[in-house]
């Protein structure tokens, strides 16, 4: 699974891109310092299981920070939409098509209102960033639209000649970027328009399958961005009204926090609502920045959201669940004894098979059944997998 980052240009995505990756990227305040999307692993945070289940955690793929879980994800940061992206402008098409492979968006908007439609600097609090939302969704719809269009009368005409669905041929034009044919299908059956009869559809039919579509398959949340400056005050409850999942954001405040992190001045685990500094002797500098945040940011929030973020992505709009993998069930560890070393993000829905699959298609060609560690039972293929699940695979090769 990808979440990708996306917003107009100078609203802090490349910030908030290196503040949950901690990859050097451009960052500037003039549109266009993103020009090839950048990719980079952030962390998914959850409570470990470790403690629950009363043993001593030696992560593997992960790390284990006072039972809190992080676990590597992947991001995509790609380059600022302007107005009339979705016709090339700016290079639109090249970043609408990068976007579309991530399965989740988080926008980031400027909820300081400083920037306009452009990216260019304006008057804190002069802009509207409603209509930043508006114009970044409707190039992204437009875009779509676009690619749909394409023959659009041809296959209509053709699938009411054969009494067929259109639903094929509108997939056919999708699957790049990972839309499927039952994707299609239900879309078309939500907003009761018939598949075997495209010409018959009311006006603006095509707009309202588009942005359904979008909505269920590339769902998005808004980042508010900037919110410790004092114009955000006054603009994040338009933002909260406009239906979609809003988190007040401070990208600047967090890549603040990683460094000083990493370079051990203070203790800082991402998401967390307060830090303890760890090093003595910080310049005046260095403290009246770090009080800032404190004052600006993590008490009025209770975290930078960058981080809240990124989990509500996954597990939020995507239903993602974290699965532990383990080889032996009573001793919650692998072949070489190491103690849930393992954490998985899975898709909403995924089953024990799928998480064979996830580990080696050999297990998953030679499955048998699957043991849940907690209560010693008996789970089969198609068991749908729970969040914090700790599952041994049993395949007739021996088990996982």
């Amino acid at each position: 699974m990808i979440v990708g980052i996306l917003g107009k240009p100078n609203v802090g995505k490349s910030t908030f891109f290196s503040a949950a990756t901690l990859k050097s990227v451009p960052i500037a305040d003039f549109p266009f310092t993103t020009i090839k999307p950048n990719v980079g692993m952030a962390y998914l945070r959850t409570k470990c299981v470790h403690e629950e289940m009363g043993v001593v955690d030696k992560p593997k793929n992960s790390v284990c920070a006072n039972g809190v879980r992080l676990i590597p994800v992947k991001l995509v940061d790609v380059a600022g939409l302007v107005s009339g992206a979705s016709s090339g402008r700016g290079l639109g098409n090249q970043f609408l098509e990068d976007i579309m492979q991530a399965d989740a968006v988080v926008h980031v908007v400027d909820a300081s209102g400083s920037t306009d439609l452009e990216g260019q600097k304006t008057t804190p609090g002069s802009q509207d960033p409603m209509k930043d939302v508006e114009m970044v969704e409707n190039e992204v719809d437009l875009w779509l639209l676009g690619i749909i269009k394409r023959d659009w009368e041809k296959a209509s005409k053709l699938a009411e000649q054969l009494k067929t669905s259109v639903a094929p041929a509108l997939a056919q034009r999708l699957t790049g970027i990972g839309i499927d044919e039952a994707m299609v299908e239900e879309t078309l059956l939500r907003l009761r328009l018939k598949a075997d009869r495209p010409l018959s559809w009311p006006p603006g039919s095509l707009e309202s399958f588009v942005r359904a579509l979008l909505a269920r398959n590339k769902p998005s949340l808004i980042a508010a961005n900037k919110a410790d400056l004092p114009s955000a005050a006054e603009k994040l409850p338009a933002l909260r009204g406009s239906g979609k999942t809003v988190i007040p954001c401070a990208a600047e405040a967090e890549l603040l926090l990683r460094k000083a992190a990493e370079a051990r001045m203070i203790s800082y685990t991402p998401g967390d609502a307060s830090f303890k500094v760890t090093k003595e002797g910080l310049t005046p500098a260095q403290t009246r920045a770090l009080q800032l945040v404190k004052e600006k940011v993590l008490d009025v929030y209770g975290g930078t959201g960058v981080q809240q973020a990124i989990d509500q992505a996954y597990f939020g709009l995507l239903k993602a669940v974290v699965v532990y993998p383990v080889e032996d069930e009573t001793k919650l560890c692998n072949k070489d004894g190491e103690v849930l070393p393992d954490a998985y993000v899975m898709n909403g829905g995924s089953t024990a098979l799928d998480l064979a699959r996830k580990i080696h298609s050999d297990l998953a060609q030679t499955f048998l059944y699957a043991m849940d560690a907690r209560t010693g039972m008996r789970l089969s293929s198609d068991y749908v997998l729970k969040d914090r699940d700790i599952v041994r695979i049993i395949s007739s090769k021996g088990h996982h």
